[in-house]
């Protein structure tokens, strides 16, 4: 592994942290709070940007709007991470709209469906065979 990689991991980490803590606490718009996961930040090695992955539960109105204002409190965002964290660059941060907890819930509701489904037949299966 190379020497920086373990750095970066805690930066990522602490930078995850912050923005959640942020996102819960400091940021006042109504719009944005439970709804809303820091699922995972990526921060480029000269620490001049870092993408912040981000899951809405809600429809697509709901995620357009968290993210909108998301983005446009991004220079604030930044300004209490410069404050909190001690680094040299406080990197630009760019949030992206992550589906992929919602997608593991919707595999997850299909999978029990069908295990659901397959234990109503089996059952069905032997009614039959016991008459």
């Amino acid at each position: 592994m190379k020497k920086g990689s373990n750095r970066m991991i805690r930066i990522n980490d602490e930078i995850q942290k912050e923005i959640s803590a942020i996102i819960r606490g400091d940021l006042k718009d109504p719009r944005v709070g439970v709804i809303t996961s820091v699922l995972k930040v990526d921060t480029t090695a000269d620490l001049k940007y870092c993408k912040v992955y981000i899951s809405v539960l809600g429809d697509d109105n709901k995620k357009e709007e968290v993210m909108g204002v998301l983005k446009n409190a991004a220079g604030y965002i930044r300004s209490l991470i410069a404050q909190r964290i001690n680094l040299r660059v406080t990197p630009e941060l760019k949030f992206i709209l992550d589906d992929s907890l919602e997608y593991s819930f919707r595999i997850d509701s299909i999978i029990k469906s069908v295990v659901k489904d397959d234990e109503e037949e089996k059952a069905d299966d032997n009614d039959g065979l016991q008459q």
